[in-house]
């Protein structure tokens, strides 16, 4: 009889373990004029480009972002974050994380940064390499930059996220 409660109780903990690693994570590439966002599956292995969003003001910015959240089943959230070539912050990146302040402030949810240097460039030359037009590249490149940006993220194993 104890040993079936124990491995009753080992495949408790088990499937809590799982749930908590199958949780999906937003990423925002964010800037003043609009914001590139991706999610990840709920494996955490793969991210997809989710959508471009210009922004409209705090307060509906802070409504879109709940909807987000809640429509995706999100349970964290990644920052882009800018550094120089030397791995220094910037202005950018000061901005970056008063925005992450801001982000968690509206959400609840617990927010990490990561560094998405290249991202938007690397972003433009995939874009421009598929044949897309400028006004097509324009339109994905800030979501597909947060999704290159988010997929480094995960392979890194989700450093403080």
């Amino acid at each position: 009889m104890t040993e079936k409660k124990d491995v009753k109780k080992r495949k408790r903990v088990r499937r809590r373990y799982i749930m908590k690693s199958m949780s999906r994570i937003l990423a925002i590439d964010p800037g003043e004029v609009r914001w590139g966002l991706a999610i990840c599956d709920v494996t955490r292995m793969l991210a997809s480009p989710l959508e471009t969003y210009t922004r409209k003001g705090s307060a509906r910015d802070a409504a879109y972002l709940r909807k987000v959240v809640a429509d995706e089943d999100v349970k964290s959230i990644v920052i882009g974050l800018p550094m120089h070539t030397d791995g220094r912050e910037g202005v950018q990146a000061e901005k970056a994380r008063a925005f992450g302040a801001q982000v968690a402030e509206w959400t609840g949810l617990p927010i990490a940064f990561y560094d998405e240097r290249f991202t938007t460039r690397i972003a433009e030359r995939e874009l421009w390499n598929a044949g897309l037009s400028h006004k097509r590249r324009k339109e994905r490149r800030d979501r597909v930059a947060a999704q290159m940006m988010l997929q480094a993220y995960l392979e890194a194993g989700c450093p403080d996220g």
